[in-house]
């Protein structure tokens, strides 16, 4: 208990202590657009981003993590109801039942806008732009009722194969989640670095875990204006580390941001500047049960969205393998 308690309290020292350095305004949002871009960094038709940074020797690495051969899933079930965090529910349609005369076959039909703060879901670099231009400078008009010119989720149908590092941050602080509006900093990815002694580098796949399925089993649903997450001066942080894709089992972002005017700095920051695609609403529960069980907090993530031309995104069910 006591090591518990010393934990906390270094935790909420360094927050304090972050705070005042951490005070960051649109002018800096625009600043870090140019000054952590990739643009053209794998040249300048570039549409992949730091997924590049996947390479076959760090498939190989991430392939021999597996050592019990234990799968978890990490896509939250599909939410039919509406609610306060899910106002486009998915939707399921049977088509042919067991009560169709003569029938011996049932097929059903799914519905669902994925983007938004219910549905497991990757979002490609088509997603979002800043002034006209998406990563590596396509330009946002390239995207029209037929979708996404490029950028688009098809870059990923190959799919992701690489290490996943679990960050667990209500762990690390001592709790069983964060409570709504919980900003997330870079002192406490590093906390976490030191507390399990990883260091994050090039081609990894960061989930951050902030407990907010537990907190909704907990509580039910709430208003999602408010959300943990990471707070914008983590991207750099992400950066320097040539993270591959960034996923959290929320939005990502913290909300508020934080940031006057600039509503999701992060994903604006990844997804345009940096090129990480983002995943969005995963249900680590299960993940982080037994990663806590084995004291082991990387694994061989696997991932592959449904291939749609000219996509800005797909749901999706990654998969964490011990």
């Amino acid at each position: 208990m006591r090591n518990i308690a010393l934990g906390l309290l270094f935790v909420r020292l360094v927050c304090l202590a972050a705070d005042a350095p951490h005070q960051i305004t649109r002018i800096d949002i625009d600043r870090w657009m140019t000054e952590l871009s990739n643009w053209g960094r794998w040249g300048k038709s570039d549409q992949s981003g730091t997924v590049n940074l996947i390479t076959p020797a760090k498939r190989r690495e991430a392939a021999a993590l597996v050592k019990d051969g234990v799968a978890i899933s990490l896509a939250h079930d599909a939410l039919t109801a509406k609610a306060l965090d899910n106002d486009a529910p998915f939707v399921h349609k049977m088509l042919y039942t067991g009560a169709r005369p003569n029938g011996d076959w049932f097929m059903d039909e799914y519905t669902v806008a994925f983007h938004g703060l219910a549905h497991t879901h990757m979002d490609a670099l088509a997603h979002t732009s800043w002034k006209g231009r998406m990563y590596n400078g396509f330009p946002q008009l390239d995207v029209t009722d037929e979708g996404a010119k490029e950028l688009g989720i098809t870059r990923f149908r190959d799919g992701i194969f690489s290490r996943g590092v679990l960050i667990d941050i209500p762990r690390l602080r001592g709790v069983s989640w964060l409570e709504p509006g919980t900003a997330i900093y870079p002192e406490e990815l590093v906390a976490w670095e030191k507390k399990t002694g990883i260091r994050i580098g090039s081609g990894d796949v960061i989930i951050i875990r902030t407990g907010r399925w537990a907190l909704r089993a907990a509580k039910g649903p709430w208003d999602p204006s408010r959300i943990a997450g990471l707070h914008a001066s983590c991207v750099r942080w992400l950066k320097n580390r040539d993270v591959a894709i960034a996923g959290s089992d929320a939005c990502l972002d913290v909300l508020p941001s934080g940031v006057p005017g600039v509503v999701q700095p992060v994903h604006q920051l990844l997804l345009i500047a940096v090129g990480t695609p983002i995943f969005d609403n995963l249900d680590v529960e299960a993940l982080a049960g037994e990663a806590a069980k084995r004291n082991r907090w990387t694994f061989l993530i696997t991932a592959a969205p449904t291939p749609v031309p000219q996509g800005t995104g797909s749901p999706l069910n990654p998969t964490a393998i011990f």
